[in-house]
């Protein structure tokens, strides 16, 4: 089994940019495919950054975590809402069942990694959720210290994307992103038997810079000063992560890893102005401008249900016994639900093409669903299409998100990469890689025995490969 092993955990990258496009041109990247193992790797319903991190790193689901985005209902709150953090992760992490075994694992920024849950043998940075670096963001306290050093007495957890300053954003991005990389080397050279980063910033290169280097984006306008930006970001990674490798050293094991993929975005689909005209949502007045339902006048007393916005759409209903001023009876709710679920389905594009949307409840999709849920999970166009939770558009169909400026969405497929030293793999491709088997395959590479045998042939051959 591995002595050690290593995670270079990449946010949003696709296998379409980084197998296809680019990897002839990222020679590090390239070497690892070619002499090691390579797949796609299949995330979570939903595809976001959280929860499906911590999928990967548990082993559990989003229902079986309780974390379905970013931002959560509170209860059974009308438009009362909170952000996930470190405290909402209930489960065992990778890093800490190897604590809990003797072994020392360094982790910098895998999220919800705000604030550090600290232990012994670990030693843990937190993620691009972290307010400000005045906070404590480091665990033991002293690491706080070594971060701010190898950063150059500045540390960035993230940058602001969605603006119209690329030229001001693409800098800011590349020194977040060299800054990370130089605090993972110091960080390197520390001992350790596992060792997991986190990197942000592909996400953010692909929600703001997509349509200029997508040839194939409805906005993309050929000749534009960004149009190699994928290439440069990637190239800059590909030798950061070459010299992270050689860092780890001979008895290291390294994955590279995404959590879902990026694809163009088409636009978004305006939920609450649908749900209004179709007489779910009532509104005492109608906004003259755009307006989050969190500041609309909605007459709640009358609503049947309502949603919110994101990559995918949150629906919940008005049950009378759950919500306030509910109206919906408990015992009709499920034929409301078939009824709304087959308006949905049958929402038609801008052009007036079958959209082909999804519509789930969350115990279709985990079995098991706790914490606080929405009653419907929605997709819309399979995702091309963002949900706009706000009012007062002119239309249902915008051209642009409407939070800001935002090019891609999120895709189900993410990417697999694996180098074991003095091995050469064949560049075999892995088939069946899923997000969630992934946490209970790195421990069975270090022989704890977590089932991960039992899983696809592909997990098969990356525990087989460390051996």
């Amino acid at each position: 089994m591995t002595k050690r092993a290593a995670v270079i955990g990449l946010d949003s990258v696709p296998p379409e940019l980084l197998f296809d496009k680019l990897l002839d041109r990222l020679p590090n990247f390239r070497r690892m495919a070619e002499r090691g193992l390579r797949g796609r790797l299949r995330t979570c319903d939903p595809p976001i950054t959280v929860p499906a991190w911590m999928v990967m790193m548990t082993g559990r689901n989003p229902g079986e975590l309780g974390i379905y985005g970013f931002r959560h209902r509170r209860g059974a709150s009308y438009v009362d809402g909170y952000i996930v953090n470190s405290n909402h992760v209930n489960a065992p992490t990778v890093w800490d069942v190897l604590a809990e075994h003797g072994k020392r694992a360094t982790v910098l920024g895998v999220p919800p990694g705000y604030p550090p849950k600290g232990k012994p043998n670990l030693s843990l940075v937190s993620c691009f959720l972290t307010p400000s670096q005045e906070k404590p963001f480091a665990y033991p306290a002293e690491l706080k210290e070594e971060v701010l050093e190898a950063a150059g007495g500045k540390y960035v957890f993230d940058v602001t994307f969605r603006t119209d300053d690329r030229a001001a954003l693409k800098k800011e991005l590349f020194e977040m992103t060299e800054k990370r990389f130089d605090v993972a080397e110091r960080l390197a050279k520390d001992p350790w038997d596992f060792f997991m980063m986190h990197e942000i910033g592909f996400d953010r290169l692909h929600h703001a810079f997509w349509k200029f280097f997508d040839s194939a984006h409805p906005k993309h306008v050929p000749g534009n000063g960004y149009e190699q930006i994928d290439l440069e970001y990637y190239s800059m990674v590909d030798g950061r992560v070459g010299r992270l490798v050689e860092l780890f050293g001979e008895d290291c094991a390294t994955m590279v890893m995404s959590d879902h993929g990026s694809k163009a975005m088409k636009g978004a689909f305006a939920v609450n102005q649908w749900l209004e005209e179709q007489g779910y949502l009532k509104l005492k007045t109608r906004p003259a401008k755009q307006t989050d339902i969190v500041e609309a006048d909605v007459d709640w007393a009358s609503t049947k249900a309502w949603g919110w916005g994101g990559y995918y759409a949150r629906i919940f209903f008005n049950v009378k016994g759950r919500e306030a001023q509910g109206v919906v009876e408990p015992g009709e709710l499920e034929a409301e639900k078939a009824l709304l679920r087959k308006k949905i389905i049958g929402i038609r594009d801008d052009r007036g093409a079958p959209m082909e949307n999804r519509v789930f409840e969350p115990e279709e999709l985990y079995g098991t669903a706790v914490g606080d849920k929405p009653d419907f999970v929605v997709y819309f166009g399979d995702l091309d299409w963002r949900s706009a939770g706000t009012l007062g558009h002119g239309s249902n169909y915008l051209a642009e998100n409407d939070t800001g400026p935002d090019d891609s969405v999120h895709s189900m497929d993410g990417v697999f990469l694996m180098q074991v030293p003095g091995r050469d793999l064949g560049g075999r491709v892995l088939e069946g890689l899923r997000a969630q088997d992934m946490g209970a395959t790195l421990l069975e590479t270090y022989g704890l025995g977590y089932g991960a045998g039992r899983g696809s042939r592909g997990v098969r051959e990356i525990v087989e490969a460390c051996r």
